[in-house]
Formats: structure tokens, sequence, C-alpha cells
């Protein structure tokens, strides 16, 4: 049973118990704020609110964010994460639909809204909507969209023995310490982004939060001024990194590099493997989904050259393991099929409506990820693509998700690949590669040539977090 901080002085992740003087997180607007003020902070924040209710924060890579959201799962309220960039219509079909009693969001937002303000500090508000939500399972503890949501009230419903074990886990096999500073870039609605903070939270390391993007320059004078230890990517962090010439930057304070969010191509997996090599530094490959509080499985830093391209084994305390399409567990190594996770940190299932969050365990620590892999002599998994970006063409088995590294591997170009089981669909950003690219790709698929549409755009769609948003496509 959850136990509340002002009743019992429960403080989430033992918060309480890091030395008070030590700074929690400091962001890119120069707001900062030690362990002691998240405390205090956690206090003011019930107060004004005095129950346990629903509470939908307007995320930002802020201090305001990480302490509404610390003070939040403290204190029995149980947050709903979005970004503050969350397009209006949305927001308000999420509000009508699980009526939020409380808006924490940054004071520019709060215009955008007539409901009263009650309480505010780090240049955010807390604002009263004067909607009623409904009773909640005493489990719930917080709420994020699924990782492919583009317009679905879709929620993933987290338990607080979720979010901690998953901190705990991450805490322990990155080595974490009080000296870590990680860079949060990635949004913090994002359930990797989360896990940065939560994971160094629990640490006692400074978080480093900023809103720039990797190709502004203040970005990179922010890095280097704060003195960060760590950097935290998905793929296509990666990809950037390499046009900027991340290899030859001078970074001596950047002990560690994690990546996870989706598949790196192999060919940079393995060059950030081998500069982290000859750097000194860590190069750590992850892999996790929404459903499992954002890491599942990872491969130590030691063997990334020796697995190229490897997600790894489970993380401490959970479990991996293939089945079949008829759901049998495949126990050979050497073969394929989709990937299932059993641990603590599997959610507690789905939320479409208000109802819904007087659910219960639905998953009982069970995740069948969607995801095909492979799993070597050795127990290393690979991820071969998601099991519904598989085309069937001609007889022939297509994945979209390695086309499109073939693609990047082999030219200068953004790309995106979709498509049905009549015909594959080639997004791509340099008009000049179209025929060279069409090419490449019957050749490497054995596709017939008309089996193969290239079109040109200005640039492909992707969320915050970098992921291609293949339900649209294209912008």
């Amino acid at each position: 049973m959850f136990r509340f901080i002002i009743k019992e002085k429960y403080m989430f992740l033992d918060l309480d118990k890091i030395e008070k003087s030590f700074p929690a997180a400091v962001d890119n607007t120069g707001k900062k704020i030690t362990y002691g003020d998240l405390v205090n902070f956690c206090e003011e924040f019930y107060s004004a609110i005095n129950r346990r209710t629903l509470i939908l924060i307007l995320s930002e890579n802020s201090v305001g964010a990480v302490a509404g959201y610390v003070a939040s799962l403290s204190t029995g309220i149980v947050p709903l994460l979005l970004s503050e960039n969350t397009p209006a219509d949305l927001l308000y079909r999420l509000m009508n639909i699980y009526q939020p009693e409380y808006l924490w969001l940054p004071d520019k937002l709060a215009d955008r809204f007539s409901y009263k303000p009650l309480f505010g500090k780090f240049s955010w508000v807390l604002l009263k909507t004067g909607l009623k939500s409904n009773p909640m399972s005493d489990n719930l503890s917080l709420l994020l969209t699924t990782s492919g949501s583009t317009g679905s009230p879709k929620l993933v419903r987290h338990s607080y023995k979720n979010v901690e074990s998953n901190a705990r886990n991450i805490a322990a096999f990155f080595e974490l310490t009080t000296f870590d500073r990680p860079v949060v870039s990635l949004p913090v609605n994002y359930t990797m982004g989360l896990s940065i903070v939560t994971s160094h939270l629990f640490a006692g390391s400074t978080l480093l939060l900023t809103k720039d993007g990797l190709t502004e320059k203040s970005f990179w004078s922010f890095l280097k001024e704060k003195n960060a230890t760590s950097f935290t990517g998905v793929p296509y962090s990666f990809e950037v990194l390499y046009r900027l010439r991340f290899f030859r930057m001078d970074l001596p304070n950047l002990r560690l590099i994690t990546q996870g969010g989706g598949k790196l191509r192999e060919d940079l997996f393995r060059e950030y493997a081998q500069y982290a090599a000859l750097t000194g530094k860590r190069f750590i490959a992850t892999y996790g989904q929404t459903e499992g509080t954002a890491r599942m499985a990872y491969l130590p830093a030691e063997m990334a050259l020796l697995k190229t391209g490897s997600i790894g084994k489970a993380i401490p305390g959970g479990e991996l393991s293939l089945v079949d399409e008829n759901g049998s567990v495949l126990t050979d190594n050497e073969t394929t099929g989709e990937m299932v996770y059993r641990g603590p940190n599997v959610t507690l299932g789905y939320a479409e409506a208000s109802d819904d969050l007087l659910r219960g365990d639905e998953n009982k620590g069970i995740l069948y990820t969607g995801d095909i892999a492979r799993r070597d002599d050795e127990g290393y998994y690979y991820i071969m693509g998601r099991m519904n970006r598989f085309l069937k063409l001609f007889g022939l088995r297509i994945s979209l998700d390695e086309s499109e590294n073939l693609i990047k591997k082999a030219f200068e170009t953004d790309c995106l690949c979709t498509g049905n089981d009549e015909k594959m669909r080639i997004f791509i950003t340099s008009g000049r590669l179209k025929e060279n690219i069409h090419k490449y790709i019957i050749e490497k698929t054995g596709l017939f040539h008309k089996a193969v549409e290239i079109d040109i755009v200005d640039k492909i769609n992707r969320n915050e977090s970098g992921k291609a948003i293949y339900q649209t496509g294209i912008i």
C-alpha cells in the first residue's frame, strides 16, 4: 500500500536520505534546486492540493517540471505527463477523458487557461481545473502516453514498484554515484528521458536539464560549462552527433554514453563503441519500452565491441525469452522469435478511459514486446525489427527497419520506409539520390523495380525524442 508523505514522511526514491545541500538539478535557464529544497517543495506542493488526485503536467526539461513530478510521486498525487508542445486538440481531448483536477505547467502557458492559480515556483504555476478526477487504484503512480502515440488517448499505467525498481536497477548497472552529472536532453515526458531523471535522483546525482537541441551551440556550451559526465540518446541522436563530428570534440568530463529508443545502425554502433574504447569512456546500449518502464535490457560496456548491435541481456531482476507465432517458448540459441520480457518494471496495463484508472495489474509482470529478436549462442539478444514492420512482396519478406538502416548507411539522407503488401514506399530528403537508392534497394531486396516507389520530401516527421512518426510519415 502506498504511504503518503504527510502521514508517514515517505519520500519517492528515498530522496530525503540524500545530503540536503547536494544539488539535485540545474536547468539551462539557471534555475537550481538542492535535495533539501526538493524535499521541502514536496511539502509545499502537497499542502496546495492536500489529497490523492490526478494532475496533468505539461512538461519541459526544467527544474519546475522535475520538482512537480517528484512531488506528485512522493505524495500520492498521480501525474499524467505530456509535452508542453502537445497539440491543443489532443490536450483538451485527454482532459475531457481523464478529468485532471489540477494542472502544473510553465508560467508562459498559464494564460491559455482560465483556471484559478493556487501556487507557483520555479516560473511554474499550479492551476485548479474544476474537473473531478475518477477514483484510481492505490498502486497507480504515473501515466505516460505510449511511445507511438500521435493523437491517441491511450496511456500506460505505471505502479510505484515499476518506477522505483527501474530507477534502482539503472543506477546499479550504470554504476551511478553522487558525482554523476547527466545532461538530460531527451524529453522528461518520454519514458527514457524520465528514466534518466529517476535513476540519477536515486543515486544522488545532479541533473543537467536542457531544452536545446543537439545542433544548437547553446547545448554544447551548457554541457561543457556544467561538466556533464554522461549523455543518453536515441538512434537519431547518434546520427546527428556523427554529422556534427562528435568524435573530434574535446569532452574530457564525459565518461558514459548510453543508447536506447530503438535499433542503432550496426556501423554507427561500432563507431561509438570504438570511440569509447579509445577515449576511456563507456558506451552502453540499452533496450526498453514505455510498457516496461523504459529499460529492460543492456549490453555492458566491455562487450560493446564483441557484440556489436546487441541489446545484451535482461537487466537485474528481469528475464528475456523468445516465443514463436503460437506463443511457444524457443529454447534453442541462434533462433528468432518475438521477444518476451518478465520483470517488476512491467507496467500495469493501458488506460483508454477514466474508469481504467481503477484497474489493477493486468500484465502480471509479463510483456510481449512486439519486437522480433535473435538470441546468439551466448545468450545475447539482437533486435531484428518490429512484428508490424515487415512487408510480404512477391513472396519476399522485407523488413522496413532493416531497409531504412541500409539506406542510411549507404547514402547521406534521412529516410523512412513504409508500404503494404503491394508496394514499398521510401521517403528520402535528397532528390539527387533517388535513382541510386531505387537501384540499391532493388539489388539488396531482390524486389521487382515497380514494387519500390521513392518520394522526395523536405524532412521526415519525428516526435520530440527523434523517433519517426510512421502514422503520418512526412511533413
